[in-house]
C-alpha cells in the first residue's frame, strides 16, 4: 500500500483495518544470516554509540515509564501522569492503598524493556509481528494520557506516530524486519541501563537517590541489592530467551 492509495475521508476506517489485520494475518519472514546480522548491528548502532543512545535512550526511558504505569494500572493504583527528561530521567506518579502495588510497580521499570524486546522477537518468530505492531500503535496512543512534561509528549507523539505510519504502509516483511530490529535494540538498551544502574550502586552512589532498587529498598525494608538482583534475573532470562529466538530464526 503507498500514501496515495489512501483516501483520506476513508483514514479512520483504513488505520482500524489495518490494525484489525495486524492480529487476524500472520507472515514468516525467514531471516538469512546476514540480513540477521544487518539487523543486529543496526539496533546495536541505536543502543551503544553515545550520539544515537542520546535520543533512542528517550524512548527506551519511555518504555521503562511505561513499565511503572501499566505495572501499577494491573494493581488497580490511579496513574496520576508520567514525565521523561532529556538526561533519560523518567518519573511516574501513582496512587493506592497496596503497598504490594507500589512495589509491583516500582519493579516493572528496568525489565519493562528486556520484556518488551523479548515479546517483539517472540512475536516475529511466530509470524505474528503484524500483531505485535498492532498492539504497540494501540498501547502507544494510550500511552498519551499520561505525559505530563513536553519531552514526554514529543517521544509519545513520535513513537505512536511512527507505529501508526507502519500499520498503514509498511509490507509485511518490511514489518518483520522492523519489530525485530525494535526487539534486539529494547533488548540492548535494557543490559546497558542495568549496567548503568549497577555503576551507580558501586561508583556513583552520590546519584542512588535516582535508584529505583535504592527507592524500593527504602519502602520496602528489602535491600536494593535485592531488587539489583530481581532486575538482573528478568533482564538476562529476557536476553537468553531473545537469543535463542534469534538462533532458531536463522534459515538453513
Amino acid at each position: 500500500m503507498t500514501i496515495s492509495a489512501i483516501d483520506p475521508a476513508k483514514l479512520p476506517e483504513t488505520w482500524w483495518g489495518s490494525v484489525v489485520r495486524g492480529f487476524t494475518e500472520t507472515h514468516t519472514t525467514a531471516v538469512p544470516l546476514p540480513a540477521l546480522l544487518g539487523i543486529v548491528a543496526c539496533a546495536v548502532v541505536l543502543s551503544v554509540p553515545r550520539v544515537t543512545w542520546r535520543w533512542f535512550g528517550l524512548y527506551v526511558t519511555f518504555v521503562h515509564e511505561l513499565g511503572h504505569a501499566y505495572a501499577a494500572l494491573m494493581t488497580g493504583r490511579f496513574v496520576h501522569g508520567l514525565r521523561i527528561g532529556l538526561d533519560h530521567s523518567g518519573r511516574l506518579v501513582s496512587s493506592g492503598r497496596s503497598a504490594f502495588g507500589a512495589a509491583w510497580s516500582g519493579f516493572w521499570g528496568y525489565p519493562a524493556p528486556a520484556v518488551v524486546g523479548c515479546a517483539l522477537i517472540a512475536a516475529v518468530s511466530a509470524g505474528r509481528s503484524g500483531a505485535a505492531m498492532s498492539i504497540g500503535a494501540l498501547t502507544l496512543l494510550l500511552s498519551l494520557i499520561f505525559l505530563r512534561n513536553l519531552t514526554g509528549i514529543l517521544v509519545a507523539v513520535i513513537s505512536a506516530a511512527t507505529a501508526q505510519a507502519m500499520l498503514l504502509f509498511a509490507t509485511p516483511t518490511l514489518v518483520n524486519y522492523l519489530v525485530l530490529a525494535l526487539g534486539i535494540a529494547l533488548t540492548v538498551g535494557a543490559v546497558r541501563d542495568l549496567l548503568k544502574l549497577a555503576g551507580v550502586h558501586t561508583r556513583r552512589r552520590d546519584r542512588l537517590a535516582a535508584s529505583d532498587a535504592y527507592i524500593l529498598g527504602r519502602t520496602t525494608g528489602l535491600p536494593a541489592y535485592a531488587w539489583l538482583a530481581g532486575f538482573t534475573a528478568v533482564i538476562t532470562g529476557c536476553t537468553v530467551a531473545s537469543l535463542w529466538l534469534l538462533w532458531g530464526m536463522i534459515s538453513t
